[in-house]
């Protein structure tokens, strides 16, 4: 005997969140419940806003990585709620801030004529890791990040699972959930630094 099944709309999510990223937001380093997207809908979902979360970020993607590799996810899965959150490896290869600043514009275009809310996080400061000193100097680097960054307005680099969900409640705090009547608008997220 087969168990009655339930009303669609009673089991479906509000809201489909698709985390666009690199390493930091497909949590490199710890298991991917643990990644800062899916603590952010633990989080909402435990305050009644159920969300479907599709995470195709990948570790060391740059902007060229996202717009040939990700941003076709914004009409495959067609999201009401969108974070990017990229950059470091457009550091760490060297690409140019003018080159960074033009493809983040092709993702935010892509990524709000979707129609979906956008929030842009920025990079933390991962310039003092252990991992950093291959890359260049902690004074270099954080100039490098905070100049990024300016352009969106365990293995020792990656945050730790406590920090991943450090970064979750952060947001949870400042941003309104995809089920809110009254959204804050879109736009950049958590400016403070996040240390882990």
């Amino acid at each position: 005997m087969t168990a009655p099944s339930t009303p669609a709309a009673a089991s479906a999510p509000a809201g489909r969140y698709l985390a666009l990223g690199d390493s930091f937001t497909i949590g490199t380093g710890v298991a991917p419940a643990q990644s800062f997207a899916a603590r952010l809908v633990d989080r909402w979902t435990a305050a009644g806003c159920a969300l479907r979360l599709e995470n195709v970020a990948v570790n060391g993607y740059t902007t060229n990585d996202l717009i040939d590799r990700e941003l076709p996810s914004l009409t495959t899965f067609h999201p009401t709620f969108v974070t990017i959150a990229i950059g470091a490896n457009d550091i760490v290869r060297g690409h140019a801030i003018d080159a960074y600043r033009e493809n983040v514009r092709r993702i935010l275009d892509a990524a709000k004529d979707s129609g979906a809310r956008v929030v842009v996080l920025p990079q933390p400061d991962w310039s003092r890791s252990p991992s950093a000193a291959s890359i260049g100097t902690q004074a270099a680097l954080a100039a490098s990040i905070a100049d990024f960054n300016a352009a969106l307005a365990g293995d020792g680099l990656h945050p730790s699972t406590e920090a991943y969900d450090a970064w979750a409640a952060e947001m949870a705090r400042v941003l309104s959930s995809p089920c809110a009547k009254s959204r804050r608008p879109s736009g950049a997220c958590c400016g403070r630094s996040l240390r882990w």
